[in-house]
């Protein structure tokens, strides 16, 4: 049993916590996993990082747990996502990860992070995101109201933007557009995309 990967009750968050993983593992090339990967907003439980096999591990969240922190060979940061310029140097990364994050974040931060994002990718680096499509919206709050997800997640989405915006900003922060794309999975429910720096 995985431990609980965000805040809140929900009987379906430890399955999600895992497709979302297995979507983000399908994007990520074999080749660039000999180096290292850094998941913004990791969550208290950083699943995906404890699931993934790169090189070197690295994890974003307020909400992580002191211990694992102390404890573990991931290297963890309890820090805000989105407030000011990212702990690391430039070309840093080979892939970033945001999963189930982006809808999190203010509107008015999502640019300056998308560019720190890409400061920090190395050349050719991959950033991978996940995050509900914006009909599945009532159907998420419903399902926090009757103890599927956690309603406290829910409740804290900032937006629910559609493809097109999200690739949109993805260009606006410098990403190449031939090296965007963008796709479904849990029966449409949510979206991916993946950008090239």
């Amino acid at each position: 049993m995985l431990k609980k990967p965000t805040r809140g009750k929900g009987l379906l968050e430890n399955f999600l916590a895992k497709k979302r993983a297995q979507k983000a593992s399908s994007l990520i090339p074999k080749e660039l996993r000999s180096g290292r990967i850094l998941d913004l907003g990791c969550g208290s439980y950083p699943y995906f990082l404890f699931s993934t096999d790169f090189k070197e591990r690295f994890g974003i969240d307020p909400l992580l747990n002191k211990d694992l922190c102390k404890n573990c060979r991931i290297n963890l940061k309890k820090e805000k996502i989105g407030e000011g310029k990212l702990p690391y140097k430039e070309d840093f990364f080979d892939v970033v990860t945001m999963l189930a994050v982006f809808e999190h974040i203010e509107k008015e931060k999502i640019g300056s992070l998308l560019k720190e994002i890409k400061r920090v990718l190395k050349n050719k680096g991959f950033l991978i995101i996940t995050t509900p499509a914006p009909w599945a919206d009532s159907l998420l709050h419903f399902m926090g109201k009757v103890g599927l997800i956690s309603s406290e997640e829910i409740n804290e989405h900032k937006h629910n933007h559609k493809k097109d915006k999200i690739e949109d900003m993805l260009e606006r922060a410098g990403f190449n557009k031939q090296g965007i794309k963008s796709g479904s999975f849990e029966a449409y429910a949510n979206m991916w995309f993946r950008a090239i720096k």
